[in-house]
């Protein structure tokens, strides 16, 4: 598969179908979905984002950028404190590709480790690329293979691990994110709702690449997911100039004994994001979870690609710098923001019903 990647950052188990599948809008997309077509099937039209939101984007990099690096490092280390030297990690695509090749970056640069990393498909529903996974069986073992994502939202990708990876052996589902609201995985680089800034745009800080696609007729039986390289992009395309803003504020001596493993307890909101997940949808009477995306990397997610119908946005913060590129997209697609308490999450997305689109 494609990407503006180099093959020494990132392999990906991807299938190329740039040109084999038309891109649709969001409302004809949205309809489809939730009349039951499986959101895999469809590629959203890419979000160009605008001059102002750009300018949200570059203050939230350079907030943001050190905060990243210090979740990346205390992954990096919790990951080789329990999992070992030779782990192999395997991001979940496409979210989990920057922050993967951060990983790689930071061991290679603290531990001189260079550890493999390649990129996967999961869809939620339709499970993980079986085809990819048998390919990493056939080099590596089970042990060591180790997902990787951006950030958890409820945790629908994680249960989705779980139930997969009932089929092989010795693989474990646990997932190693930056960010984990959520409560649901110890391997995070903290439990707060962080601003990742990868999270702000879509292909152009994702190596040129659109998210998965699985259907029949254009991936068969012994393909990998595929997924549309964005070649028309590649002038506006800062996948470098975001990986490169994070490992400038990565600890530059040789040891790290001061990189914070943080204290997952001590951390959080009690009780799991989808308990808080399913009071709100009693709340606003949501008949569908699927419909709430939580934290700040998905509710950026429900702007971009989906028809939001609100964006709840905690209490405390209308004045969090975190949430300024939220506003700026809801303010150009004028979505309401409703200021409510929340535990986990700094900000929800709620996406429209089928019959009021």
């Amino acid at each position: 598969m494609r990407s503006s990647y180099q093959k020494e950052d990132v392999i990906l188990l991807l299938k190329d179908i740039t040109g084999m599948v038309q891109p649709q809008p969001a409302k004809e997309r949205e309809r489809l979905i939730q009349s039951g077509r499986h959101y895999c099937e469809m590629l959203p039209v890419e979000y160009v984002p605008t001059e102002k939101y750009m300018q949200v984007y570059e203050e939230s990099l350079k907030m943001y950028a050190a905060p990243t690096a210090e979740a990346v490092a205390g992954l990096a280390e919790k990951i080789l404190r329990d999992r070992g030297p030779d782990t192999v990690l395997v991001s979940l695509a496409r979210a989990g590709i920057p922050v993967g090749i951060l990983l790689k970056w930071y061991l290679k640069l603290t531990h001189q480790l260079d550890v493999e990393h390649y990129a996967v498909s999961i869809i939620r529903g339709r499970g993980i690329d079986h085809n990819a996974m048998r390919y990493l069986l056939q080099r590596y073992e089970p042990r060591q293979l180790l997902f990787v994502d951006g950030w958890v939202g409820k945790g629908a990708i994680f249960n989705e691990l779980k139930k997969e990876m009932a089929a092989y052996e010795g693989v474990s589902p646990e997932i190693a994110v930056l960010a984990d609201p959520a409560n649901v995985t110890k391997l995070c680089g903290t439990h707060k709702d962080l601003l990742i800034p990868s999270s702000c745009l879509n292909c152009t800080v994702s190596g040129l690449i659109s998210r998965t696609f699985l259907r029949s007729d254009v991936i068969g039986k012994e393909d990998f997911h595929g997924a549309v390289y964005y070649g028309e992009l590649e002038a506006a395309d800062l996948s470098y100039a975001f990986l490169h803003a994070i490992a400038a504020h990565f600890p530059i001596a040789a040891h790290f004994p001061d990189v914070r493993i943080t204290d997952p307890v001590a951390e959080t909101a009690h009780g799991t994001g989808l308990e808080e997940v399913r009071e709100l949808a009693k709340a606003f009477g949501i008949t569908d979870i699927h419909l709430i995306k939580p934290g700040i990397g998905e509710t950026t997610r429900v702007l971009l690609r989906r028809v939001p119908w609100k964006v709840l946005a905690d209490v405390h913060c209308k004045e969090d710098p975190a949430l300024r590129h939220i506003f700026r997209l809801a303010e150009e697609k004028q979505v309401p923001i409703v200021y409510y308490p929340l535990r986990h999450y700094k900000c929800c997305g709620l996406i429209k019903k089928m019959g009021d689109i």
